[in-house]
């Protein structure tokens, strides 16, 4: 069995024309709700597992926020181009084949759309549209991560920041 987390960044800076989308950073309600969700989460995982992060800056934060919830060393978070420039269904056995199978659970941080698109096609129900700090857990009956595909997923659970 196996497990794909994905999560959806904070709320971040409104873009300006001074920095890139790349740097934009999360708000302070952003901070604060990536901090609630990471609790939310955490009485549904004993671990986030293996965990993987887009570069920008708002996702990395989002990332870092959760591992310390966890008590993980940021150190441990690894960094993925591909979760920010090219994240799509296409590029995601790709993302997880360094993942070696003893992990059991990967947690993805990064943006939308793609990431409600992704889950949508794993989960064989469908996945709403995932809000900012958004979470959606999606288990698989398979032996290795190389054996994910379409429709073969089943959601856990989909978590979502209280307005």
């Amino acid at each position: 069995m196996k497990k794909l987390i994905f999560i959806r960044h904070g709320r971040a800076e409104d873009p300006v024309t001074e920095i890139s989308d790349f740097e934009r950073s999360l708000t302070l309600k952003g901070k604060i709700v990536s901090r609630l969700m990471a609790g939310k989460f955490k009485e549904k995982e004993k671990s986030p597992g293996i965990m993987i992060t887009s570069p920008a800056f708002r996702a990395l934060e989002t990332a870092f926020i959760f591992a310390g919830e966890f008590g993980i060393n940021t150190e441990k978070v690894i960094l993925n181009s591909s979760l920010y420039y090219k994240m799509s269904f296409q590029n995601l056995p790709k993302i997880l084949s360094n993942i070696n199978e003893d992990n059991e659970i990967v947690t993805l941080f990064g943006h939308n759309p793609s990431f409600t698109q992704i889950a949508n096609t794993l989960c064989r129900e469908g996945c709403e549209f995932l809000p900012k700090a958004g979470i959606v857990c999606i288990s698989f009956n398979i032996m290795t991560w190389s054996e994910i595909g379409r429709n073969i997923g089943k959601m856990e659970y989909f978590l979502k920041p209280e307005k």
